[in-house]
């Protein structure tokens, strides 16, 4: 057996969850922030097992896909009276990162 925890767009999450669901894959998501815009994530969990991993590898590739925003960057440390017009940088969002581990024992009640 397999746990695979995907770490997903926000914007994702919902349509990877349904598409979990409607293949009979059971799955729990826990709201995270981080990565380098500090933007809100999803953290999917699946339990399955191993001969089903790539099957659900291929729904999270199919969910979840990477696009392109335009931020503005953290203004410099600045001397007072200084003034810093931030130019948008363009990045790309989106995608995710998907670890698969192994399950030593696992129980329903």
């Amino acid at each position: 057996m397999k746990l695979i925890m995907s770490i997903v767009n926000s914007d994702d999450a919902r349509r990877l969850l349904d598409t979990l669901s409607r293949h009979g894959h059971r799955a729990t998501m826990i709201s995270t922030t981080g990565g380098f815009l500090r933007e809100g994530n999803a953290t999917i969990f699946v339990g399955t097992d191993d001969e089903k991993v790539d099957g659900v590898l291929a729904l999270i590739k199919e969910s979840c896909h990477t696009r392109t925003q335009y931020v503005n960057p953290l203004p410099p440390v600045m001397e007072p009276g200084e003034l810093y017009m931030p130019t948008p940088v363009e990045v790309e969002v989106g995608g995710a990162t998907v670890f698969v581990m192994d399950v030593d024992r696992f129980e329903r009640f």
